[in-house]
């Protein structure tokens, strides 16, 4: 079983008796159906939502829930938590040193320890992460081009924070969102977007026969962008792409570029959405 040690990661409790109802009212995830050994995807949106911070939460013991984030961001993720709190009996804390462990493959299996759960981003149960140290050999390589492959994107590489809606990402698709919830910041934008079906931007999975060239590059047709190129492994990668403008050129017959560099698109396997049944024009695009 492949292992990795994710060492750009970081780690925040929240406690406390009204620490689930806290976050229940403010981030996109429905902890109502959260189960112990679980992690879940989900977003602290803006009030335009667009998403601010991404995260993994689990359960972790009574009154608790963890939330795994982007070390990076995650100082300022505490600040915007603490912001909500207001007169909430909750308790906010970064762990201090976060070790966040990978296990992927058919043998990787979920757990009910409070220090493991299963990525349910990933189908079949087939990644598990761990919070602690292990002594398991790490390849990174390896994790990238497995996440890749099974098409799911992390903001950094494969997104900005703050340019993109939780069904850009496909967090609608992986129950990053919860539609049967009650309401939370930016919760309006979301839904108007489920209910009008109004979502054009998706995440792709990426092939070429070359390398494919750095995150940031545009995806183009004809010269006109498309997309924009997100993490790669080699030749394969993430985009996340207008499906409209794909649609037409697929349609057409048109060549999809990556740079200077020919390349396929494709659905991730998974995925509930399919390209419009009506593709637009290049002059509407």
């Amino acid at each position: 079983m492949p292992f990795a040690q994710l060492k750009d990661r970081a780690l925040i409790s929240v406690s406390g008796p009204d620490a689930e109802h806290f976050l229940q009212n403010i981030l996109t995830t429905d902890l109502d159906v959260l189960h112990p050994g679980q992690a879940k995807p989900g977003a602290l949106l803006s009030p335009q939502g667009k998403i601010l911070f991404d995260f993994l939460v689990a359960r972790a013991g009574e009154n608790a829930l963890r939330l795994e984030c982007r070390a990076d961001i995650s100082d300022d993720f505490v600040r915007r938590l603490t912001l909500y709190k207001l007169r909430a009996k909750v308790e906010i804390a970064k762990a201090d040193q976060a070790l966040v462990t990978v296990a992927w493959g058919d043998e990787s299996t979920p757990s009910q320890s409070d220090s493991m759960a299963a990525d349910t981003r990933f189908p079949n149960g087939a990644v598990t992460r761990s919070y602690g140290q292990t002594g398991e050999r790490s390849d990174l390589a390896a994790w990238q081009a497995f996440r890749i492959a099974s098409g799911i994107a992390e903001s950094g590489t494969d997104y900005a924070l703050g340019d993109a809606f939780p069904h850009d990402v496909l967090l609608d698709e992986t129950g990053g969102v919860g539609f049967k919830k009650g309401c939370y910041v930016g919760q309006e934008v979301v839904s108007r977007m489920q209910h009008r079906g109004t979502a054009r931007r998706r995440v792709l999975i990426v092939q070429a026969e070359l390398p494919l060239p750095v995150a940031g590059t545009e995806l183009t047709v004809d010269g006109r962008p498309v997309g924009t190129l997100g993490s790669n492994a080699g030749t394969s990668g993430l985009a996340i792409a207008r499906i409209d403008r794909v649609k037409a050129a697929l349609d057409a017959g048109q060549p999809i570029m990556a740079g200077d560099v020919p390349v396929t698109v494709a659905i991730p396997g998974w995925a509930k959405f399919s390209f419009p049944q009506e593709a637009v024009s290049a002059e509407e695009a």
